[in-house]
């Protein structure tokens, strides 16, 4: 169970241009678009805003450029009841920026420019260590750098906070970071570049956690699209189904419920009903267009779940 207390994200920041398409471009084909938007994205600000907006306690570390939008994303994220004191505007550095296509079905295809979240250093994680030694949980993505990370894992275990990994964008890591990490929240795609296992079934899903548990992770959630999430506690394995509904973009779906579930969890809720929350969250999120602006609030979650009995 995961102490209460304050949540601390660490994570990227990005300026979301998004365009959206009947399909993907092919090599050489040009596609007109529509619906084209600018909205605050990246996958930790995306995360740090769904806590916010679920009802945490939240502090997010992190970096933009010393430039106009980046100073309006600082601004939006006090908005969502965000502590922003640790996001810092990097001299000489432009925020970063997400290229985005959306097609007909609601997928998306990506495009990331770093710019000041490749300055969010190790030596900058140290600057903020109290920030994690005072909160229950960390949680982090992988549009940071990989020692950043690995840096705030080892701070965050020194001082009994929990850590917690969304392993995206995919990218094979190391067993030194897997040993530091409490939970881990992979999807299918990126479950199977930790594990070397293709997950296309439950049965795929339990051997893949069997794996991370070997490394040393004691809470896998491997989010499964439609079909919900494979939850496994300690070798203890269940598939715990989403909501259906009419989804137009899944921009930041995975990144509402990770932000959801570690604020239910904080909350001392039940796993499963933590879940249950952040399925509900991602359902509302796939039913509107853009990152940041997909996210519900709490009082919305609460609604939805009434509705859905």
């Amino acid at each position: 169970m995961m102490k209460t207390g304050k949540l601390a994200v660490l994570g990227s920041i990005n300026a979301d241009h998004i365009l959206n398409l009947t399909h993907f471009p092919r090599p050489g084909e040009t596609v007109i678009g529509k619906q084209y938007q600018v909205a605050f994205g990246g996958k930790g600000a995306n995360q740090a805003v769904a806590a916010g907006r679920s009802g945490a306690d939240i502090a997010f570390i992190a970096c933009v450029g010393e430039d106009d939008i980046g100073e309006r994303i600082r601004q939006q994220l006090v908005n969502d009841r965000i502590d922003v004191s640790p996001v810092e505007a990097v001299v000489g550095d432009s925020t970063g920026v997400a290229l985005i296509f959306v097609n007909g079905e609601g997928e998306n295809t990506i495009g990331i420019h770093a710019g000041a979240n490749a300055a969010l250093t190790p030596a900058r994680v140290e600057q903020h260590q109290q920030v994690i030694a005072d909160a229950a949980a960390l949680l982090m993505q992988l549009e940071s750098p990989l020692e950043s990370v690995l840096a705030a894992a080892k701070i965050a275990h020194q001082h009994q906070t929990q850590v917690i990994l969304n392993p995206a964008p995919a990218t094979e890591l190391s067993d030194e970071l897997l040993s530091l990490v409490d939970m881990i929240t992979p999807n299918e795609t990126e479950a199977q570049i930790l594990t070397g296992v293709a997950v296309n079934s439950d049965e795929d899903a339990a051997r893949a956690a069997a794996v991370l548990h070997d490394k040393g992770i004691r809470t896998v959630l491997i989010t499964l699209g439609s079909r919900g999430v494979w939850l496994s506690e300690q070798g203890k394995g269940q598939r715990i189904p989403g909501f259906r509904v009419e989804a137009v973009d899944t921009i930041a779906a995975g990144d509402t419920f990770n932000g959801a579930l570690i604020t239910a969890l904080i909350e001392q809720r039940p796993m499963a009903e933590a879940v249950r929350f952040a399925h509900a969250a991602a359902a509302i999120s796939v039913t509107r267009r853009g990152a940041q602006p997909s996210v519900p609030w709490r009082d919305e979650i609460d609604s939805f779940l009434q509705q859905q009995g």
